[in-house]
């Protein structure tokens, strides 16, 4: 089964209950869960390209590398910006970053790493926090924090469930 590519999900942040405390924990629980996933792929694979596209190894280091995206644009929401800092649609930081060349453990240490920072911010969000917002500059829709974390959170799922396809994809090759 193919996902929706993520520039054309659509997402709906209307709702007005509290699931913050769920999200954080949603967050917390990535690292390991990237870590039982890679437990499970054959090292050999981790690098190969499919179809032009990110490898897994890359699809992992993208996760890295937008961490500071997202810390960011808490500081944006926190600090009452009207519009959250735009991203580089084109990934140029992933693409640029030879995450092929670095070893799993050490990626899967890095990503780790930077998520425990962003957790460590979201510790000190408040009530009041978790429901402000600003502009995301793509969507063109207000994102409270909770809106926010919660893209995280999908963008999260997104990557591991394209990193199971990849390996479907690339086992499926070599049979």
């Amino acid at each position: 089964m193919e996902q929706v590519k993520w520039f054309n999900r659509a997402f709906d942040f209307t709702s007005d209950q509290n699931i913050f405390p769920s999200i954080a924990e949603r967050l917390a629980g990535t690292p390991a869960r990237l870590e039982e996933k890679f437990t499970l792929i054959n090292p050999d694979i981790l690098s190969v390209r499919i179809d032009g596209t990110w490898t897994i190894k890359e699809n992992l280091g993208h996760l890295t590398d937008l961490e500071p995206l997202w810390q960011g644009r808490l500081d944006d929401i926190i600090n009452g910006r009207e519009e959250l800092r735009p991203t580089d649609l084109q990934n140029t930081r992933t693409s640029q970053a030879h995450h092929d060349a670095v070893p799993i453990e050490q990626l899967l240490s890095s990503f780790r790493q930077v998520r425990n920072q962003t957790l460590h911010l979201l510790e000190n969000v408040t009530t009041e926090q978790v429901f402000k917002s600003a502009l995301h500059p793509r969507l063109k829709t207000p994102m409270r924090t909770m809106d926010l974390f919660l893209f995280v959170a999908e963008h999260d799922d997104h990557h591991l469930a394209r990193i199971t396809e990849l390996v479907r994809l690339i086992n499926g090759r070599s049979n």
